[in-house]
Order: structure tokens, then C-alpha cells, then sequence
């Protein structure tokens, strides 16, 4: 069984994509639709950062053929027996960097160096959203974030930005609930924002770049209480943050595919900044 690291933490969804419920093969008599599609999405990410590994395949739940073949190129890349067949210790393995993301031990102890260290470990272990049965927005990391959700309507930058939050906080002994409600709406934590005198507007920002710090959370503005996209900001070099995001892409988009490291330039663009000093 796995054991939370740090029982303050909130956002723990994450332990269920760590486990499958019995042995998955082809043809097997255990086989169960909803365990297949988690193998066969590990499968697939793990050939976004393996292009040669030969473990990419459709996501449909059906353990036939071209998953069995998935399944032992995935194997062998790794050094383990090519069997075919997916046990929890191969499971555990397919799903080892959501755990290592979770739950790799936290070095920082400046809160502020925390969020930033925790957000470069996620970042290191590839989230990416697949898109499974026509929905967007899918797979382990999204549910992990987004409290078990996932598909289309469930954009998840601010699942991320709170899942961060959260890890990093609970390593102090602190709740992100002290800063924040939990909500996956960017909206909702901007306006909380507001009623705590935590948000500072873009405009004044663009004249004082100074009172941005790294941990703070950036909200893309589209007007005074609405906010499109989210993001840890984890440097700042005069008017350019450095950010870790999820759901973007190299367009900087509020419905990406991934978490990646981006740069923004606060004078081109509306960024409003949540500032996380209560809890540091």
C-alpha cells in the first residue's frame, strides 16, 4: 500500500493512478476496461519522452495485440522480462514518474524555494494530458491535479498551480487552504485574491517588477475578476518572469497539452500576480 509522504496534503488523487487492481494481460480473465486504459496510458506517455521505445498505442481499453507488443517493447527498454503481462511491478514502474513527482523527497526550506523546487520536480517527470475516448484534457496527470476529473471541460493550470502549492506548503506544516480555497478555477482563486489584498494588478507590476518574488502565482487578466491561465512563477529578471505552467504549449496557450517552462514578458502581456507571502 502507499503511504502519503505528508498527511497535510490535500491534493492526493494521485494515489490512485500508483496501483492497478489485479494482473492485466491479453485475453486475460481479470482484465477490466478501466485498468487497460491506465496501462495503455502510461504506454503512451512514456513514448512522448521515449520516441523509440515503441510503446505507443491506442487508448481503448481492449488488451489485444498491438497493447501486448506495447507492453513488451516496454519491457525490454527497461530491462525486464518481456512478458506482455502487467503486474503491479510493472505497473509501478510504468507509473513511476507521477509518483517520484509526488513524492521525491523535498531538499528546499524557504517556502518559496519550495514551490519552485517542487514544480521543477514535476516538470522533470513529463505531465502531459492525453486525449482518450475524443476527450481532451485526459489521463493520470490531469486526474492527479483536477481531484480526479478529467476530459474536455476540465482545463487544469489551476489543478497544477494548486497541486504545487500544496506539496510545498505541507512540507512546512502549512494548508494551502490558510491561503486559499481549493477550487480548479482560476477565477475563483483570483477573487479570493482580491478579498485578501494578495493581487496585484498588472498595471502597477509594469511600473514595479519588484514586488513579483518566485513562488507567486501569475493569472493571465481578461478583465478585473476573470482570469484565462495560471502559472507558477519561478524567476524574475526585470520584466521577464520565468514560469512553470500546466495545460500550455510553446504558445503560451490556456489549453495546452502540458507542463512546460516558459518565459513572459510582463509588459506585453495582462499578468496579474497572487502573491503567496502569507504562508512563507
Amino acid at each position: 500500500m502507499t503511504v502519503l509522504k505528508n498527511d497535510n496534503m490535500k491534493k492526493n488523487d494521485y494515489l490512485k493512478e500508483l496501483t492497478i487492481a489485479s494482473t492485466q494481460k491479453r485475453n486475460g480473465t481479470s482484465n477490466k476496461k478501466s485498468e487497460v486504459i491506465k496501462i495503455q496510458s502510461w504506454l503512451s506517455l512514456f513514448s512522448d519522452w521515449n520516441p523509440n521505445s515503441g510503446t505507443a498505442t491506442n487508448i481503448d481499453g481492449s488488451f489485444g495485440p498491438a497493447t501486448e507488443r506495447a507492453v513488451k517493447n516496454f519491457q525490454t527498454f527497461n530491462s525486464l522480462s518481456d512478458t506482455g503481462i502487467v503486474d503491479q511491478s510493472v505497473f509501478s514502474e510504468l507509473s513511476k514518474n507521477i509518483k517520484d513527482a509526488f513524492e521525491r523527497p523535498l531538499l528546499s526550506n524557504n517556502l518559496r524555494d519550495l514551490v519552485v523546487e517542487v514544480a521543477e520536480n514535476h516538470l522533470k517527470n513529463h505531465p502531459r494530458e492525453l486525449k482518450i475516448g475524443g476527450e481532451d484534457n485526459s489521463g493520470p496527470w490531469v486526474r492527479s491535479y483536477m481531484d480526479g476529473n478529467d476530459g474536455a471541460l476540465w482545463f487544469w493550470c489551476m489543478g497544477f498551480v494548486q497541486t504545487i502549492i500544496d506539496q510545498a506548503a505541507s512540507k512546512r506544516g502549512k494548508s494551502i487552504t490558510s491561503l486559499m480555497p481549493l477550487s480548479v478555477s482560476c477565477d475563483t482563486v483570483g477573487n479570493a485574491a482580491l478579498r485578501k489584498g494578495l493581487l496585484t494588478r498588472f498595471q502597477k507590476l509594469r511600473k514595479d517588477s519588484s514586488i513579483i518574488k518566485k513562488g507567486d502565482i501569475f493569472l493571465s487578466h481578461r478583465s478585473p475578476k476573470d482570469w484565462t491561465h495560471t502559472g507558477i512563477i519561478t524567476a524574475v529578471f526585470g520584466d521577464v518572469i520565468e514560469t512553470i505552467e500546466g495545460n500550455t504549449n510553446v504558445h503560451g496557450s490556456r489549453n495546452g497539452i502540458a507542463v512546460m517552462k516558459r518565459t513572459r514578458n510582463i509588459k506585453k502581456s495582462k499578468i496579474d500576480v497572487f502573491s503567496i507571502e502569507p504562508l512563507v
